[in-house]
């Protein structure tokens, strides 16, 4: 068989057939008497089976020895293969990522493209005052691509930087919060905290919801910022984790400051107290805990919590009892 008639049957053109002949991976069995190349069935099997393994990505070289070294073994080649196609499909997706993240900041002009791009990678800087820089200038000078912002932020450990970036997020829009919202779902707390921390800067509705959701986590920091946050916006849902960190001595102060702030609303005033004074009566709540908890009713107004530190005045922990004792002095004196 002719070479043009191997072309048209296999799909290598002729050019093409030459270079592997060039190369020894081809050799044509015979020649016709005016010097043609001729091409026997092996031969033509050969072809296939060279297009065969150059569409798994091996290159002509590798391919020349799977053919003609009897030793030859596949399984690291195959192997080794793998692994490159790996690293070569990370690194087209994380090209696609940046192009996708440049593209959402509608760029007008190259100029624009070109501060995208230094951003990011300002962003992903090994050095924490290049990435708070960036941060602290994303609003003003940046058009800024929020699923940065929520990716940087959710895996920043430096606080400053982190701050920053919280900062920037919650100025770039609403466009954050659904993002977030799925670092709240991910396995690491670590990273959850860090969602619910942006998340207490952002306002709106939709934050507030997916801070209510993190009153639910299985971690105790997480709980407790959502708490925090809820607090400081009037939600009572946030009353019994408030009350769970005064018992454990996690951020107490800001906790008891929580509850006062709720307390501003009357509607809520017994719902606290009487939520105070339940722990302060429970037989496994420990004398500091119990401490706390009086602490903490002091700027709760009204009579629930009155009469409890009257109570609590004659308390056989005397911690408790000098406590109460100097808040209704407080109390008296206002």
């Amino acid at each position: 068989m002719l070479i043009g008639e191997v072309a048209r049957r296999s799909r290598v053109s002729a050019r093409m057939l030459r270079h592997y002949e060039s190369l020894g991976l081809l050799r044509p069995s015979g020649r016709t008497g005016s010097g043609y190349r001729e091409y026997s069935g092996e031969d033509i099997r050969r072809i296939f089976h060279i297009e065969s393994l150059r569409s798994l990505g091996l290159s002509l070289r590798e391919i020349g020895r799977a053919l003609d070294d009897p030793g030859f073994t596949p399984s690291a080649l195959v192997d080794d293969l793998i692994r490159q196609t790996r690293e070569r499909i990370a690194a087209e997706t994380e090209l696609l990522t940046r192009l996708r993240r440049i593209d959402a900041t509608e760029p007008a002009g190259w100029e624009d493209v070109l501060q995208a791009v230094a951003f990011l990678q300002a962003l992903g800087s090994k050095s924490a005052a290049a990435r708070q820089r960036a941060a602290l200038s994303s609003v003003d000078e940046v058009p800024v691509p929020v699923e940065a912002l929520v990716e940087a932020v959710l895996r920043e450990t430096e606080p400053n930087v982190a701050g920053a970036l919280r900062w920037a997020l919650a100025r770039s829009g609403d466009g954050g919060t659904a993002l977030l919202a799925d670092g709240l779902g991910s396995p690491v707390a670590a990273v959850r905290e860090r969602a619910v921390r942006s998340l207490a800067e952002i306002p709106g509705d939709e934050a507030t919801a997916r801070l209510r959701d993190a009153l639910a986590d299985p971690d105790a920091a997480v709980r407790g910022h959502a708490a925090l946050a809820l607090g400081t916006r009037g939600v009572p849902d946030a009353v019994p984790a408030l009350i769970d960190m005064i018992v454990a001595g996690r951020n107490d102060t800001d906790a008891a400051d929580a509850l006062s702030m709720l307390a501003s609303d009357i509607a809520m005033v017994d719902q606290i107290a009487t939520g105070l004074v339940d722990r302060l009566a429970h037989d496994t709540t420990e004398a500091p805990a119990r401490v706390r908890l009086t602490q903490a009713l002091a700027d709760i107004p009204g009579s629930t919590a009155s009469r409890a530190l009257v109570e609590l005045s004659h308390d056989g922990e005397r911690g408790v009892a000098l406590t109460a004792t100097y808040l209704l002095r407080l109390r008296d004196a206002r």
